[in-house]
């Protein structure tokens, strides 16, 4: 199986450094897990994903955890158990398929690093879809799928010119209500 190795019950200390183990954290303890694996001897990875919130100075850019509760990490050196990390502060379990820890590979992780670095080198303009003056669609219920102009775009909402009765009408809706008319 891709990104699972064959692994005796927890012999896990002589692996490769080509592979990386998944720890599933508590809520919102990644960073703290992350620093105290590094404190351990583990190389530890936490991707971040760039978004922006809107505030009354303007934009702002947040990084948050790209897979929320999870960490990668791995040994640092040769031999270097694992079983450590069961006992991290912050860390809830090593995430396992039965018996066998689930590994990711370094492939699959410098994917994920390009895609981060991508992302962080981003504009708020290159990260959203939606511009001012394009046509969508609404698929809101109420609404049907309707046709309409993208008046503002926020990190919440979406304002939509639409023309109802006659009448340009703005409506609020959901990033997830609208999508790009072809």
């Amino acid at each position: 199986m891709s990104g699972i190795n064959d692994l005796d019950h927890g012999d896990v200390e002589n692996q490769t450094v080509d592979r990386w183990y998944l720890a599933y954290t508590k809520p919102r303890q990644e960073t703290l897990v992350q620093v105290n694996l590094a404190r351990q001897g583990f190389e530890a990875y936490l991707p971040l994903f760039k978004k922006f919130k809107k505030t009354e100075q303007g934009p702002v850019a947040l990084f948050e955890p790209m897979f929320s509760r999870y960490i990668l990490f791995r040994p640092s050196r040769s031999g270097q158990s694992i079983s450590a990390v069961r006992s991290t502060k912050g860390v809830t379990t090593i995430v396992r398929f039965g018996f066998e820890p689930a590994l990711v590979t370094d492939d699959v992780v410098q994917r994920i690093r390009l895609m981060e670095q991508l992302r962080h080198q981003a504009t708020i303009e290159e990260l959203n879809h939606l511009k001012i003056g394009q046509k969508v669609l609404l698929k809101h219920t109420a609404l049907g799928a309707i046709e309409g102009l993208v008046h503002n775009v926020s990190s919440k909402r979406v304002a939509v010119l639409l023309e109802i009765l006659g009448r340009p009408t703005v409506v609020q809706v959901d990033h997830h209500q609208v999508e790009a008319s072809v």
